[in-house]
């Protein structure tokens, strides 16, 4: 029988009409595109997981990238920590696929058997009922790119290794994507998250492994990548920083937002001149 996960936040994060949210992504995606052309497409990226009011135009930056690889990527493992329920290490859902108003996406079943050898991951459906942080990224994914499965991990109580020992293991070729899933200061006054923010993104960018829940919700994600892109020699680079007195909130208490992509070597000869 198949297990599908539905959707929990569609109408609160982001359009339930499917024509509507379609819309939506894709003229986020139309805005971020000429930024993004002739760049080197991303093995991995960071990216928000707020409403798309606030975070989505700052999302859509990563996204835009994949343009070149839409018809060339097929897997991704995306990565996002626990708001709701505490887990101790990496979470794969218990439903073989995950519904969107989009569509449904099915979760890659090879990773699934690969990952069950490392005792870290374990499988949880309530870790991923209500999370939103792996949610929210599956439209952009679904407009982004063509076909492909999909890995979610929601991350709990986990060290910076075990989570690259994860990506380590589904590093794959071009053909898979790494997503991490996070969203920078929260509820500061917009002048303190924007030097909080500045900071953690050089920390990000010198692929330090010492973030905090404090610097990055998905703190626990961001720093498991940032060993496996040193390992794998990406280099990162900071393609927007923003927060939501930027974009849709007032100033008063603010949530911070980054898009950082790491491309390789090999990636970068990928691009399209």
């Amino acid at each position: 029988m198949i297990n599908v996960r539905p959707p929990t936040v569609a109408g609160l994060f982001y359009p339930s009409a499917a024509a509507e949210l379609r819309r939506e992504v894709e003229a986020m995606l139309a805005a971020a595109e000429p930024a993004a052309r002739a760049k080197p497409v991303p093995k991995a990226i960071i990216a928000p997981h707020a409403g798309y009011i606030y975070s989505g135009p700052v999302a859509a930056a990563a996204y835009a990238r994949l343009a070149p690889a839409r018809d060339r990527i097929k897997r991704v493992v995306l990565l996002g920590p626990v708001h709701r329920v505490a887990i101790r290490g990496l979470a794969l859902p218990a439903a073989s696929m995950l519904a969107t108003p989009l569509g449904n996406l099915m979760v890659d079943a090879k990773a699934h058997a690969a990952l069950s050898l490392l005792p870290q991951v374990c499988v949880n459906g309530a870790a991923h009922a209500e999370e939103h942080s792996l949610e929210v990224h599956l439209p952009f994914l679904q407009s982004a790119l063509a076909d492909f499965t999909v890995v979610p991990l929601a991350v709990g109580d986990a060290s910076a290794e075990e989570v690259a020992q994860v990506i380590d293991t589904l590093w794959g070729g071009a053909e898979t994507l790494i997503v991490v899933s996070s969203d920078l200061s929260h509820y500061l006054n917009y002048a303190e998250a924007q030097a909080l923010d500045r900071a953690t993104a050089q920390a990000i960018l010198d692929m330090r492994s010492d973030v905090t829940h404090t610097q990055a919700c998905g703190g626990t994600p961001v720093n498991g990548l940032a060993l496996a892109a040193r390992r794998h020699h990406l280099t990162p680079d900071l393609i927007d920083l923003r927060n939501s007195g930027d974009t849709a909130g007032d100033r008063q208490r603010v949530v911070g937002y980054g898009a950082f992509v790491f491309c390789s070597e090999d990636n970068k000869e990928q691009h399209v001149h």
